[in-house]
This record gives C-alpha cells, sequence and structure tokens, in this order.
C-alpha cells in the first residue's frame, strides 16, 4: 500500500498554472454569524456557452432581484471559460469573443446587493489538454481516456491527479484575482451517488474502486481538496468558502458525517424526478439527510424548473405543481429554496414560463422569512441512515438498498409519524439523547462500535425496530457470524437468506398485541419476499409459515405442519422497547403495496415509538410532517401528497385534504401569541391546555404551515 497522505498531496509541484495574488493575507476574527447562514432564497440561470450573445445582463440581474434572492450562482467553469481567462486549457467559449461575461454578471448581481457564488465544474476537459496532460485524465481498463458518454468531444479528468491540485486552483486564483465574488462551487464534484472507476497510473496504486478500502482513499481526497479549495476561496476574502455539489440522499459518495464537520453549505443537486419510480417525497428525504449532517448550517436543494427526467428537455418548463411541491419539501424540510434554469437564448429562455411560479414563490417566502428560520426539529423517533450500507451492502438478488429506506419511510409517512434521520456515524449518547425510539431499515452494515452505542441506547431507555440483515457486516463489509445486535433483541441467527419461489413465506398469528391492532378474521398475515431465519423465542407473536408454490392452485397449500420460527421478536426491557423483524417487510411493502405489511409496519413502529409524540396531526389523505423551533416560535408543516402521480412524476394538479387537526406539547413557560397558516395568510384560533396547543388547519391544497407565534 502507497503512502496515502503521499498520494493525495501529488501534484502540488508541477507546472504553475497561474499565482495566488493574496497569498499571505491576513485574515480577521471570523464573523459571528456567517453571511450564509442568513441566506434564504438561492438562484441559478445555469448559463450556456450561446449565452454571451443572448442573453440581457441587466435582465438577469433584474429578474434574480425581484425575487429577492440572496445569492446566484455564476458559471466561470473549467469546461467553458465566461472570461477572458489566461489559464491553459480553460477554453473559451465560441461567442465569447473579447466580452467579460462573467465579470458583467457578477458587477450586475453585486449592484443589487446579490452574493456571487463562481461556479465551475472539474469533471471535463477537451482534447487538447489531454495530449498536453495525459495525467490528468481518466482511463478505461484498456488505458483509453474516458470520454463523457452524452459529448464524446469531452474527457474525465481524474480527481486523484493534479488536474485538482494544480488546474483548478489556478482558476480559482484568477478569479480571486479579477472579482469580488463571495465564494466558489464546483458542479459534478465529489461524485453524486457513486465513486470513480479509473485505470490512471494514480488510480492504479489505490484499492479497488467500490471497496471501503477504497472509499477511505475516496474521503481522504475529498478532505484534502476541500480544505484546499476552502483555502483559496480565503485568500483574498476571508468570509469566502468553497463548497461542491453533494446530494444523491443517503447513497452520495463522500462520508456524509465528516463533510457535515467541515462544510458551511451543503449543496443539494436533487433537481426533480421524471419518468422513473423516484417518490414525491424525495426532496424531503433529502432535507431529512441535510439536518442529519449539518446541525444546523446552510444548506439547499437546486429545484429545476426545466423537465427533469428522462429522456430530458433541459430548456422546456416542467410542471408547475411538480416544481411547486419541489419547493414546498425544500422549506419544510429545512432547507433553503433555489429556483434553477438552463440558458438564456432569447434573452431569458424561449421558454419563458419557468420565470413567474419562481417569482411568486420566492416573494412568498420572502414575507415569512422568520418562520422558516429553523433553530431545532421537534421529533423524537429518529430513523438511522446508513450510509455504508448504502454504497457497499449486496442485497438479494432484485433488491436494491434504497427499496429498505423508500417502504419504511412510506409507512412512517401513512402513519404520520414525525422523524429525524441519525447518520449511522453520529450515535453516541449526545446525538441521541432527543429520541426515544428508533428505526434500522435494514442497516447490514454496523461496526462495532456503533453496535455497542446502540447497545448502550437500549439499556439507557430508548426503544428500537429493526428488520431483515441489520448489523449482519461490520463497517468493512466483511459477514459476521451471527447479529451484532443479537444480544440486543435476543436474536440468533438460524440460518441462510431464504427467497421466495412461488408465495412468499406467511405470518402465523399467535397470540394479541398491539402490533396486530385491525387485524381480524384472519389467522395469516403475508410475511417478505426475503427473510434471514432467527432461532425460536419464547411466546412468539408472530411465527413463520415457509413460502409454497403458487401455481398450479391445487398445490398451493403448506405441506409442513406449523413452525416455531418467529416471523417478529418483540421484547421489553425496562423502559425499552425492542422489534426485529427477520423479513424485508419494508422492502416487499414498498414492491408491493400491500397493506397489511403497511398496518403491522405503523403499528409496530407505534408500539416501540410509544404515545408520547411531541406533534401529532390527523386528519385524512397522505401527508408528510415536520415540526421546527423558529425565529418567530414554532412552525408545523403539512405537506398534502394525496395525489394520484405521489409514486411517479410529474404532478398535474393539486387535490386538496380536509381539516387537519395539530397537537402540540409546549416547553414550559411558553406563550403564544397567535398561530398563523403562512399559505392562506389568516390566523386560526388555537387552544392551549395541559401544556399542550392544539389548532386545526382547515383545508390543505399543496402544503400549509402553522406558525405558532410566541410571545
Amino acid at each position: 500500500m502507497i503512502d496515502r497522505r503521499t498520494l493525495l498531496k501529488a501534484g502540488l509541484a508541477a507546472v504553475p498554472l497561474a499565482a495566488s495574488p493574496n497569498a499571505s493575507a491576513q485574515a480577521p476574527a471570523p464573523l459571528e454569524l456567517p453571511w450564509q447562514r442568513r441566506i434564504r432564497r438561492v438562484g441559478q440561470l445555469n448559463m450556456t456557452e450561446h449565452d454571451p450573445v443572448a442573453m440581457n445582463v441587466e435582465e438577469w440581474a433584474d429578474y434574480w432581484a425581484s425575487l429577492k434572492v440572496d445569492a446566484v450562482l455564476v458559471s466561470v467553469t473549467g469546461i467553458l471559460a465566461f472570461y477572458q481567462t489566461k489559464v491553459p486549457y480553460h477554453r473559451k467559449g465560441k461567442f465569447l469573443g473579447d466580452r467579460d461575461f462573467f465579470g458583467e454578471c457578477c458587477a450586475a448581481a453585486k449592484k443589487r446587493g446579490i452574493h456571487v457564488i463562481a461556479r465551475m465544474s472539474p469533471d471535463l476537459n477537451w482534447e487538447d489538454a489531454t495530449q498536453a496532460h495525459p495525467e490528468w485524465f481518466q482511463r478505461n481498463a484498456q488505458g483509453a481516456f474516458e470520454r463523457h458518454n452524452e459529448d464524446p468531444r469531452l474527457f474525465r479528468t481524474c480527481m486523484f491527479t493534479t488536474y485538482m491540485t494544480d488546474y483548478i486552483p489556478a482558476i480559482m486564483r484568477e478569479i480571486n484575482s479579477l472579482y469580488p465574488v463571495d465564494g466558489h462551487f464546483t458542479n459534478a464534484w465529489p461524485p453524486l451517488g457513486s465513486m470513480p472507476v479509473c485505470y490512471c497510473e494514480q488510480c492504479k496504486k489505490l484499492p479497488r474502486s467500490g471497496t471501503p478500502a477504497y472509499w477511505d482513499e475516496f474521503n481522504d481526497r475529498v478532505m484534502y481538496l476541500w480544505g484546499l479549495y476552502d483555502s483559496i476561496a480565503k485568500e483574498k476574502n476571508p468570509a469566502g468558502f468553497y463548497f461542491a455539489n453533494l446530494g444523491g440522499g443517503v447513497r452520495s459518495g463522500p462520508n456524509l458525517k465528516q463533510l457535515g464537520e467541515r462544510c458551511e453549505w451543503f449543496q443539494c443537486d436533487n433537481q426533480g424526478r421524471g419518468g422513473d419510480e423516484t417518490p414525491i417525497w424525495g426532496c424531503a428525504l433529502q432535507g431529512r439527510v441535510c439536518n442529519a449532517v449539518q446541525k444546523g448550517k446552510m444548506s439547499t436543494n437546486v429545484t429545476a424548473a426545466w423537465s427533469t427526467g428522462t429522456p430530458r428537455w433541459r430548456n422546456i418548463h416542467k410542471s408547475t405543481a411538480e416544481g411547486q411541491m419541489w419547493m414546498n419539501e425544500t422549506l419544510a424540510s429545512g432547507m433553503v429554496p433555489y429556483h434553477h434554469w438552463v440558458g438564456a437564448e432569447t434573452g431569458m429562455g424561449e421558454d419563458r414560463r419557468w420565470m413567474e411560479p419562481g417569482r411568486q414563490y420566492f416573494q412568498w417566502t420572502a414575507k415569512h422569512d422568520r418562520h422558516f428560520t429553523n433553530k431545532r426539529s421537534i421529533a423524537n423517533l429518529g430513523v438511522v441512515m446508513g450510509q455504508r450500507t448504502h454504497l457497499f451492502y449486496a442485497p438479494p438478488r432484485g433488491a436494491t438498498a434504497q427499496q429498505y429506506l423508500d417502504g419504511m419511510y412510506y409507512a412512517l409517512l401513512e402513519g404520520r409519524f414525525l422523524f429525524d434521520f441519525v447518520h449511522e456515524d453520529n450515535l453516541a449518547p449526545e446525538d441521541l439523547k432527543k429520541y426515544s425510539a428508533l428505526i434500522l431499515p435494514n442497516i447490514a452494515l454496523l461496526s462495532d462500535e456503533q453496535c455497542r452505542q446502540l447497545r448502550a441506547y437500549v439499556d439507557s431507555g430508548g426503544s428500537m425496530l429493526a428488520t431483515f440483515e441489520t448489523s449482519m457486516l461490520n463497517e468493512r463489509n466483511e459477514r459476521r457470524a451471527d447479529f451484532g445486535l443479537g444480544d440486543v433483541f435476543g436474536i440468533r441467527k438460524a440460518g441462510e437468506v431464504q427467497g421466495t419461489n412461488g408465495n412468499a413465506f406467511y405470518a402465523r398469528i399467535e397470540k394479541p398485541h398491539a402490533i396486530l391492532d385491525g387485524f381480524t378474521n384472519t389467522h395469516w398475515l403475508p410475511g417478505a419476499e426475503y427473510r434471514l431465519p432467527v432461532a425460536p423465542v419464547d411466546s412468539p407473536v408472530l411465527t413463520v409459515i415457509p413460502g409454497f408454490v403458487a401455481y398450479p392452485p391445487e398445490l398451493s397449500y403448506p405441506p409442513q405442519p406449523p413452525t416455531n420460527e418467529p416471523a417478529v421478536v418483540l421484547r421489553e426491557k425496562g423502559k425499552s422497547r425492542l422489534a426485529w423483524f427477520p423479513g424485508d417487510i419494508e422492502r416487499t411493502m414498498w414492491r408491493t403495496g400491500h397493506t397489511d405489511l403497511s398496518r403491522l409496519l405503523r403499528n409496530s413502529i407505534g408500539w416501540v415509538a410509544g404515545a408520547d409524540a411531541p406533534v401529532s396531526v390527523e386528519g385524512d389523505g397522505v401527508i408528510e410532517a415536520f415540526a421546527w423551533e423558529t425565529e418567530a416560535g414554532y412552525a408545523v408543516h403539512i405537506l398534502n401528497y394525496t395525489n394520484p402521480t405521489m409514486h411517479k412524476g410529474w404532478i398535474r394538479d393539486f387535490y386538496p385534504i380536509g381539516a387537519q387537526k395539530v397537537r402540540m406539547k409546549l416547553p414550559a413557560g411558553a406563550r403564544v401569541a397567535r398561530v398563523e397558516l403562512l399559505r392562506d395568510e389568516t390566523n386560526v384560533p388555537f387552544r392551549v391546555t395541559g401544556g399542550s396547543i392544539e389548532f386545526t388547519v382547515p383545508r390543505v391544497l399543496d402544503y400549509e404551515v402553522g406558525a405558532i407565534v410566541t410571545a
């Protein structure tokens, strides 16, 4: 194994491309509250090569000013330069001429009091650069340069080469020397949902891509480059900073725990959904990821007004309702909304339908900023997000790691539970003390230390629900002989993963229990597509009837007597309630939509969580709810997902739901002055009794916020 630190810093002495004009600048004392934590709206027109002859800069700046944005991202890019660069191999666009397009945009935004972020893309460059610096680029297994899959004129750069330590810093320093930018941003790096596969000379020295050992090297490199770029951003302006394109939900390339501690601005590139089966709550899920790692620091979500999905039309407006719901989720989940379009063409685009919805939405948020300035989430249920499981776990045939999370998420929404995400590396007592229960949706990879932390959580009175192969592998993706959390749940592995050939297994009801509320007139319930058998336990609630043939129907009956293999293991230990499902119940529910599985999951979550929820929202419809302590008091957000296109985009229209009764516990001594409905822009009656406030939201079209203003 090579020395990692030597590799990470390789190339700093390569041929210099530009010098720093302010390398020795003295930084003043840090700001008490960095400016980026005060922004409430962000805008971006993703500029094309043609825009220098198509876009009216003043119209562009006036538009963003009318949206009351606090910051705009303006393209500098490492693919095409929008200014008169002197950095070798930083190609100028063919329509740029002698114009300083970036400089004009920067000046126009600054004149209107808008912060400017210089946007660049370090992932691609042109063929002339491959000839001069072949060491900069990714190689395939045959040693050839990796071309971009959409435009073969461009070649993929390698993050482990001097391209990242010499070429990109040269552009950043040139920008610093010319313009008063407030920050630097890189698009398309680090990779969002996977790690690069490269066979260049540098990468040949690394462990195989896609392994935990490679991830260690990858994360070290990301953190090194992040620190390098951030230091360059601060050379001219100590209040400046660097940030990168992240997102990807739980399946993010870099270690989110590490980046959450380092980065000031978590930029989520979760632009929308399209023809795939991404559920409408995909943006809210991303917001939960940000809240889990950012601890109150800035997070934004790039909401595309263009037609996301496959195929794409990047210059055509998407459904207004779809884009609006994505914005709603951004706000509700605690992120800052970010309006995005591609290309100016004739002024501000051939299709200008994108402009007015963004203006109206942002002007509405500007009237209520203090209600969207959050201090903390109000939830006492935590869902552990297993980033390593999403990156490395090999699920059974036909399964994906995302399906386990999607199924559990859906059950939580149907049960109207308020919950936070908890990153797997944030399981210390101080991280978990606010939660009465934790949910582990097949978090297969857990280290010995993480298992110890979860054991301590239960010993201290916390409750827990887990499924399938949770803790069967360690953090290196190495399989254990038995469950790492086996002693916590009172379970022991009793076989290998069992799949389905015909009928999936059944769960036989052995005795009454709270998790079976609502099930009548049946002895059987559906099981799951896959299960990992566990040893018999005393007095089981559900037992396994192994699957059997589904066809021909004459043979579709159990060929053996009932077993004593548990289909769920329930345990009470002091104040703790523990539930273990040996099957992939959440994933099976997600794939089949079976209502029995949903009810069983919801009942089980409710049993482990207990009845002491800090916030409840009662009413009809499928909703997602968030509750925050805010600058003005408190806010309860209600997102209405009741829609025929809830599971597959796009939303075409909204379907209103009726009255939603909200109840929230108040801290001792809290005095409520009024309750405002921010979308309806009216006040509603409320009642404070027994330390809780109650009020009713009469109707929710797409989104409503009950803002509780304290005196």
